[in-house]
């Protein structure tokens, strides 16, 4: 291995793949002399699992750093634009009295003039609207279908916080040739055999046609079968299925009744017996599957529960069934060795948080890279930065289903269960009895969800925080209201002037954004 450190390997294709061999060679300087030289070898034979089509907002920053247009994003990937999440029946069963959705919105809390509204909307401020309702414009614009933005304003900007919904293998394609303009080097083979060096490093990779391709480094892109990270260097998953009880999907893809028909502007987790429907509408389809608990229901009676939630339509379609080991390994970065997606960690669809650890994954690894061939100094930053941020994002997926009020299955009697309840989200939960979340409970270095994330989710199922004994120091409840009304004019003022989420699509399929036109 050379002392200073310039060739990267990575193995495996798809998202994440891509994501990192795009980033890393725009950061690492890949067309300079002195940058690096990184190649990606994956399997023509090796499939993309679809699962993910969902994302985080940070995807714009990313494409854009990679290179890629956001009309490009739309035209090629089917893509759609995505506020949110809407959780449906998640607080009660189906048929309670009380709210049946609520949602997690991109939008973060305007505290207006410093005023913190969240106290004043527990103490009973602005009535009995939820939440969701009243702290962002964002919720009327994604229930109207709309846009988040504007065709004037340019590439991956709009008033409202967004991400998208779009096709991941045509993603991965897209993903790659802007890769291979960017400088990668890209090898279709099939690695047979990790080789290990004396010190117990990653020596090379054997190939059916290439021979043993040599690195510095190595980044292992093989999804959940880990073929570096896992099979070669013994790094151990952590699984969480005593936490997170899901390990199964069936999926389905639904075109749509008309071409015209409106687009969903955020994704649609609907809560079931024994797990949660999520259902994603692209441009010319819907993506829907049932994520499911193997320990509770079957994949018979999961495909039957999605298809009955489908219709008629779902007569003739086929589904894909998946299964998962949700968890994360606490040492992604041995030696010469770093895994990114899969290999490194999935905890289950929800928040869409697949994609959003790549590019995390890949921004770390360029901050971090060994120039002068300190792996150690590199690896002990990037595993606790990582191993902090699956503890955290564990945290908030159990928060869905743990203070849930929903008791008509062993699934959401056993959620609700102390034991299954981690020790780090019983002491936030603690502190949220007297006092909302706010920006001393969270670390923005490690942190993917927000304050304004957990208080969406916190209060959208009902937790009570009791501010009764200190009501007396909030004595702007004049400016309270005058805020909220504020943000209600601003939420009948995106309805009114933002495109539907249909129409917008449809004018990026013609048009770039950005042109100074917001005809559509």
């Amino acid at each position: 291995m050379s002392t200073n450190v310039r060739n990267v390997l990575i193995v495996g294709g798809g998202t994440a793949g891509w994501i990192t061999a795009g980033y890393l060679a725009r950061l690492l300087g890949c067309d300079l002399a002195d940058g690096a030289r990184i190649t990606l070898v994956e399997s023509p034979d090796i499939g993309i699992l679809g699962v993910g089509e969902g994302t985080f907002p940070t995807i714009r920053k990313t494409l854009e750093r990679i290179g890629i247009s956001e009309a490009d994003l739309v035209r090629r990937c089917g893509a759609s634009f995505k506020q949110g999440a809407k959780f449906a029946h998640w607080r009660f069963e189906p048929g309670s009295p009380g709210p049946d959705h609520y949602l997690h919105a991109f939008q973060e809390t305007d505290e207006r003039d410093g005023l913190e509204l969240l106290p004043y909307w527990l103490l009973g401020v602005g009535g009995t609207q939820n939440w969701d309702e009243i702290n962002t414009p964002q919720k009327p614009a994604a229930d109207a279908c709309r846009a988040p933005k504007l065709p004037s304003h340019p590439d991956y900007l709009g008033p409202l916080n967004y991400a998208y919904h779009f096709d991941a293998a045509a993603l991965a394609v897209l993903l790659r040739e802007q890769a291979i303009k960017n400088g990668v080097t890209h090898i279709q083979d099939t690695v047979s055999e990790a080789l290990l060096a004396e010190d117990g490093a990653i020596a090379g990779v054997r190939t059916g046609r290439n021979g043993v391709l040599e690195a510095d480094l190595y980044i292992d892109c093989t999804g959940f079968r880990a073929e570096l990270i896992g099979k070669a260097l013994g790094q151990p998953w952590k699984s969480c299925r005593d936490i997170l009880f899901c390990d199964g999907a069936v999926a389905i893809q639904v075109p749509y009744s008309s071409p015209d028909a409106p687009i969903a502007s955020y994704t649609i987790s609907t809560a079931q017996k024994n797990g949660w429907i999520w259902d994603i509408g692209l441009t010319n389809r819907r993506g829907i599957g049932h994520v499911y608990s193997s320990a509770h229901c079957d994949a018979d009676e999961a495909e039957r529960v999605v298809r009955d939630y489908v219709g008629d339509a779902a007569a003739d379609l086929e589904c894909r069934r998946f299964g998962f080991d949700g968890g994360y390994r606490e040492v992604n970065w041995h030696k010469n060795c770093v895994a990114v997606g899969l290999s490194s960690g999935f905890f289950e669809p929800l928040e869409a948080t697949g994609i959003v650890f790549s590019e995390i994954a890949a921004s770390l690894i360029a901050n971090l890279f060994p120039w002068a061939g300190d792996f150690e100094t590199s690896a002990r930053q990037f595993n606790d930065n990582m191993r902090r941020r699956y503890e955290r994002t564990l945290d908030f997926i159990k928060l869905h289903y743990c203070i849930s009020e929903r008791r008509d299955s062993r699934f959401w009697k056993e959620n609700v269960s102390h034991e299954t309840i981690p020790d780090s989200l019983r002491d936030l939960l603690d502190r949220w009895r007297h006092r909302p979340p706010n920006e001393i409970d969270f670390d923005p270095n490690v942190d993917i969800f927000s304050a304004s994330s957990w208080q969406y989710v916190l209060y959208g199922m009902g937790w009570k925080t009791d501010l009764s004994a200190k009501a007396g120091v909030f004595r702007f409840e004049r400016e309270a209201r005058a805020a909220f009304e504020k943000i209600k004019q601003q939420g009948q003022f995106a309805v009114q002037q933002l495109p539907s989420n249909r129409d917008l699509v449809q004018f990026a399929e013609r048009s770039d954004f950005g042109q100074g036109a917001n005809a559509v």
